[in-house]
């Protein structure tokens, strides 16, 4: 099964990366929750827009925006939910590199 949705969601992801430049060393440098933060704001003025009809999203960014007014990039509210998940897909990742065992070196013997 093929969806269109996820496909849209990944190449989001990778327009971010090769046309923004928000890699993952870039986005490693936010602090933790930021990028979910700044999907759940997309996520929230997509539903907004839908439930309250408007054709649009907000031109200012909604709570819990973690930036600069700026770098909020208003939509409609499809294209607000694929940068929604495209940032928490990165949350995700961001986290998964955070966790990963950093190696110790090995242990030197006791020498007495």
């Amino acid at each position: 099964m093929r969806y269109k949705a996820l496909d849209d969601v990944v190449d989001e992801r990778k327009r971010q990366v090769e046309a923004e430049g928000w890699t993952e060393a870039h986005d490693d440098q936010h602090h933790a929750g930021d990028l979910a933060k700044a999907g759940a704001a997309y996520a929230t003025a997509a539903g907004m827009a839908m439930h309250f009809r408007f054709g649009a999203i907000t031109e200012a960014p909604l709570e819990p925006w973690p930036w600069e007014e700026h770098w909020w990039k208003c939509s409609h509210p499809r294209r607000a939910l694929v940068k929604a998940a495209a940032l928490l897909l990165a949350e995700i990742e961001r986290w998964d590199r955070s966790m990963e065992p950093v190696e110790t070196p090995p242990e030197t013997p006791n020498i007495k």
